[in-house]
């Protein structure tokens, strides 16, 4: 129950987003709901990769298909101070990255795979989507920048690889905990230390 809970959650998030970060740098229709749809299933498709799950597995998922596709057609649809409205409250991604944390830790514990992979599985199902969004958008991903993003993923993934979030209370009170973690590290500013290497000029 908590899996498809989240499955739905994160899909529609993260199809918001995609299409409103599609509408802000001027795509089409068919470029919206691509974007949209990439958004909401890259980080899962990344994830099966790398766990060895046959990508074809993406395709049964129709009804999460459906549900992501009626999100993007209803922001499409929207009128535009709407969805600037929607931009600037910028909830979406911290609800996708969330949900999809947890469901790929989830899978990940769930066929034994240790610590680490539950992590990495946590990481890239809740920022995966969201990094190729960027790149396709030509953004700087958020994941890459001094912003506090990834690492509220590997935390949920840690509390679940280590046993800590089994009960389905324990998973959903763990989706609130890192979504508000990321809500209030990117209202304050908070950022993971940043070095750039700058050219010397010889004199």
């Amino acid at each position: 129950m908590v899996w498809d809970v989240l499955n739905v959650i994160g899909t529609i998030a993260f199809a918001m987003s995609g299409a409103i970060i599609a509408m802000q740098v001027k795509y089409d229709i068919m470029g919206t709901y691509i974007l949209g749809l990439i958004t909401a299933f890259g980080g899962g498709a990344v994830r099966n990769l790398f766990t060895g799950i046959p990508v074809i597995e993406l395709w049964q998922q129709t009804e999460l298909f459906i549900i992501a596709i009626i999100t993007i057609t209803i922001v499409f649809l929207l009128p535009n101070m709407a969805v600037l409205h929607l931009k600037e409250w910028s909830i979406f991604d911290a609800i996708g990255l969330s949900a999809f944390a947890i469901q790929g830790a989830m899978y990940a514990a769930s066929i034994d795979l240790p610590l680490l992979a539950v992590m990495f599985s946590a990481a890239i199902t809740g920022a995966g989507g969201g990094i190729i969004r960027d790149v396709l958008a030509q953004q700087k991903p958020i994941v890459f920048r001094q912003e506090v993003y990834l690492l509220w993923a590997l935390v949920a993934g840690f509390v679940i690889g280590m046993g800590w979030a089994v009960q389905s209370f324990q998973l959903y009170s763990l989706f609130v905990i890192i979504l508000l973690l990321r809500v209030i590290s990117h209202q304050c500013g908070w950022g993971l230390p940043i070095r750039t290497v700058t050219k010397v000029q010889q004199h």
